[in-house]
C-alpha cells in the first residue's frame, strides 16, 4: 500500500446532494490540509435517470409530426441536461467555498455522467485518498444506517476510503482495529509514514480471542508508532468486537477509526468473524477503511 503522501496526487471526495455533501467536504478539507495534498469535489451524474423523460409520445402519427416530435424531445432533453449541469455547478460550487473557508487554496470541482464504480475506479490511480458519505441520497429517504455504495465502493477500489457520518468534529483521538492480518500491519505502516495523524493520541485495540502471538503483534504495532513520535496505547478487549470495541470508542472519546476492510486475514480468527459491515453499523464516528 502506498504511503499517504504522493505530491502527483490528490484527495478526492465524492459528493450527491444531501445533507451528507457538507460533511464530507468538511472532512476532505481536514484531510487534504493533514496529507499536504490538493482537493477535488467530484459529483457522478446518472445519465440513465436525467434523460428518462414520462410523457407518453405512442400513437400514430405522420412523418411531418413525428420530426416535429423529435425536434421538442431533443430540445427538452437538452434543455434538461443544461438545467441537471448548472444545478451541479452551483451545488459544487458552494462545496468548494465552504473548502476554500476552511483553508483549503483553490479546490477544483468537476461533475461527469456515469457509473459511480466505474467512474471511481477509472480515478483511483490519481487518487491517495476517497472521502466518501456513509449516507447518501438513498440513505437519507430510506433510513437505512449504510449507504448501498459504500461497501461496493470499498470492495472495488484499493485506495484507502474516509467513510464520513455526521457534522464535522476535527479529530483528536484515533482509535486503530488492529487484527496482526497484512492489511492492518500494512497500515500501521501507513500511518506510521503519513502525516495525517500526526498530534493526534492513537489507541490501537486487538478484540477477540486472547492469545501470546497476538498481544506481541498489538505491542509491535504500539512500539512502530511510538518510534514515530505518536502518542499510542495498545488495547487487548477480550469479547465480541463489534460490541467491545464500540464500547471503547465511547469510553476513550475517539474521533476517528481506522480499521481493515473485507479482507480474508486473520480477522476471522481473532474477530471471531466480525465482518466489517456489522463494525460500520456499530461505530457512529468517521472511519478510515484499508484494503
Amino acid at each position: 500500500m502506498a504511503d499517504l503522501i504522493h505530491h502527483d496526487k490528490r484527495v478526492l471526495a465524492c459528493v450527491d446532494q444531501s445533507r451528507f455533501a457538507e460533511f464530507v467536504a468538511d472532512y476532505a478539507a481536514w484531510a487534504a490540509q493533514g496529507l499536504q495534498l490538493p482537493l477535488e469535489f467530484l459529483y457522478i451524474l446518472d445519465r440513465h435517470q436525467e434523460t428518462a423523460t414520462g410523457a407518453d409520445h405512442s400513437g400514430s402519427l405522420g412523418l411531418e409530426p413525428q420530426e416535429a416530435l423529435l425536434e421538442q424531445l431533443v430540445a427538452a432533453e437538452s434543455a434538461r441536461a443544461k438545467s441537471v449541469c448548472e444545478a451541479g455547478r452551483i451545488f459544487l460550487s458552494g462545496l468548494r467555498d465552504r473548502a476554500i473557508a476552511r483553508g483549503i487554496e483553490n479546490p477544483s470541482i468537476r461533475q461527469r455522467y456515469g457509473e459511480l464504480e466505474d467512474t471511481l475506479v477509472e480515478q483511483e490511480q490519481s487518487v491517495e485518498l476517497f472521502v466518501l458519505g456513509r449516507r447518501g441520497e438513498a440513505a437519507e429517504t430510506t433510513g437505512r444506517d449504510l449507504g448501498r455504495n459504500l461497501e461496493r465502493m470499498v470492495r472495488a477500489l484499493r485506495k484507502p476510503i474516509l467513510a464520513v457520518t455526521e457534522a464535522f468534529e476535527r479529530p483528536e483521538r484515533a482509535m486503530i482495529a488492529f487484527d496482526g492480518g497484512a492489511v492492518t500491519r500494512r497500515g500501521i505502516e501507513l500511518i506510521a509514514n503519513s502525516p495525517l495523524l500526526r498530534g493526534l493520541a492513537c489507541d490501537i485495540v486487538m478484540s477477540g480471542e486472547v492469545s501470546r502471538s497476538g498481544t506481541d503483534q498489538l505491542e509491535k504495532a504500539r512500539q512502530r508508532l511510538s518510534d514515530e513520535g505518536m502518542t499510542v496505547e495498545s488495547l487487548m478487549l477480550p469479547g465480541d468486537p463489534e460490541r467491545e470495541i464500540a464500547k471503547a470508542i465511547r469510553d476513550r472519546g475517539t474521533h476517528l477509526l481506522i480499521m481493515g476492510a473485507y479482507s480474508h486475514t486473520p480477522l476471522r480468527r481473532l474477530f471471531r468473524g466480525s465482518r466489517t459491515s456489522d463494525l460500520l453499523r456499530a461505530s457512529t464516528i468517521p472511519t478510515l477503511l484499508l484494503r
